[in-house]
């Protein structure tokens, strides 16, 4: 498969795609390295990740330059992503000497726990932040005694490639990390339904989790699904707007808009609706899009001909952007970043109103584009955030604390942030409600996701 820079269109790679019979292949050499890997000791399992660290390290700019060209993203966010593959495995480093089970009082002997890892994981990486995410499940996953298998995404498998080749380079033993180019519907669907896979990862839309949990629990296969999102910035009259104002824009269009975190649904309170609205555009018109290596640029281009296209279908002919910025001319896959505003008569709650803002709005855009509506009070503003599907992150913009904490409690979402549009850092955790998916990743107990509770009952009498 060719593998094609977005921002030039120029093929930069071409990568073997794996099979089904590839994939059963990795699955035994996984299981065989499995054996010797989870009889490591956790001090030398320790080690060996933290060398693993030192070694992105090492390669930090590298990695961050072949994300760039891969993936289009800026060079300051591919730099960041470099960075927290390292600082990720760096925390889950000091796990396995901590992975600690229990002793239960129990009449007539001791109980105790063990956490067992599960075996073979396979990690399903998406396009969108192709090395920071495989990371998340790899990392873990190896602390806890488990082999992995990494699928890629078709458009951006080279930061996991070379990835898995500095891990050999830091001493893993062969077959503990491998990487399998492939189409999703031939080696990820085999991994997932392949019955020594004892557990997926997948990051990706909420249609193709849903096909995946099916396919798992036709096996009784664990899984951690991290889907779509449509998340609310919401924003209070008696908020700091300047602040407010000045974060909404790359709320939404960091990394092109593609990012199952982003506000892309921005909720004023009516008080300072146009204010607001009036400011932002101001803000978007100054947001640089253009060359990814550019420490200036502030966006990228998307990441495909074939995504472009679909981000372009919800902004057509019969939308009128209420504010847009400018993007490059010429080869590339560029899209400007957008604001629509809520038409008149529109009203999500009922669903009446223009059915082409309404598409927006409601729907997973994955791009850089921003639907705006005012609402009234904090009831309003909870239905308004609730009224989704999804249910993954979230921003509340307020200098009243009690109310913070209200809409904190109130909005559906797993991961939230106030007067802030943080979503991640991998001592917390982080996953979705509702249709945003299953499970948590990252955080300090990570490895329970990847290992089971064995009891152990032992007679004293």
């Amino acid at each position: 498969m060719k593998i094609i820079n977005p921002a030039t269109e120029d093929v930069i790679a071409e990568v073997e795609l794996a099979d089904a019979a590839e994939v059963d292949r990795a699955v035994e050499r996984a299981r065989a390295a499995f054996a010797s890997w989870r009889a490591t000791a956790p001090g030398d399992r320790a080690r060996l990740l933290r060398r693993f660290a030192q070694v992105v390290d090492d390669h930090a700019e590298e990695l961050a330059r072949l994300e760039v060209a891969g993936a289009g993203h800026t060079i300051g966010n591919a730099r960041w992503e470099a960075g927290n593959v390292r600082d990720v495995l760096d925390f889950y480093a000091g796990a396995p000497e901590r992975d600690h089970g229990k002793q239960i009082p129990v009449p007539g002997g001791v109980d105790v726990t063990f956490q067992e890892p599960l075996g073979v994981v396979g990690v399903i990486v998406p396009w969108n932040f192709p090395m920071v995410i495989m990371m998340w499940g790899v990392a873990p996953a190896l602390a806890a005694g488990n082999a992995v298998i990494v699928k890629p995404a078709e458009w951006t498998p080279l930061t996991a490639l070379r990835l898995a080749e500095l891990a050999l380079d830091a001493g893993l033993p062969e077959g503990v990390l491998q990487v399998l180019p492939g189409a999703g519907e031939v080696a990820g669907s085999r991994l997932v339904e392949h019955p020594d896979v004892a557990k997926i990862v997948f990051t990706g839309s909420t249609e193709v989790g849903r096909i995946i949990g099916a396919k798992a629990a036709a096996g009784v296969k664990r899984v951690t699904l991290e889907l779509g999102g449509k998340s609310a910035n919401i924003v209070f009259a008696d908020a700091d707007l300047d602040r407010a104002v000045a974060s909404a824009p790359m709320a939404v269009f960091d990394n092109s808009g593609q990012d199952c975190c982003a506000r892309s649904r921005l909720l004023v309170q009516r008080e300072i609706y146009d204010e607001f609205l009036d400011r932002l555009a101001r803000a978007v018109r100054e947001v640089r899009v253009g060359d990814p290596l550019d420490p200036a640029t502030q966006m990228g281009p998307l990441v495909s001909a074939e995504h472009l296209a679909r981000v372009a279908s919800f902004t057509g002919p019969e939308v009128t952007p209420y504010a847009r910025g400018a993007c490059p001319d010429g080869p590339g896959y560029w899209f400007a970043p957008t604001v629509l505003a809520a038409p008149p008569g529109f009203d999500p709650l009922s669903r009446t109103g223009d059915p082409e803002f309404r598409r927006a709005y409601e729907e997973e855009i994955f791009g850089p584009v921003v639907t705006a509506i005012p609402f009234d009070g904090e009831e309003h503003a909870v239905r308004l955030a609730n009224a989704t599907p999804y249910g993954l992150s979230g921003s509340i913009w307020t200098g009243n604390v009690g109310r913070a904490l209200r809409m904190a409690r109130a909005v559906e979402a797993g991961n939230l942030s106030v007067n802030s549009h943080s979503s991640v850092r991998y001592w917390t955790p982080f996953g979705g409600f509702k249709q945003s998916g299953l499970g948590r990743e990252l955080g300090p107990d990570a490895l329970a996701a990847f290992t089971e509770t064995k009891n152990v009952f032992i007679s004293t009498e």
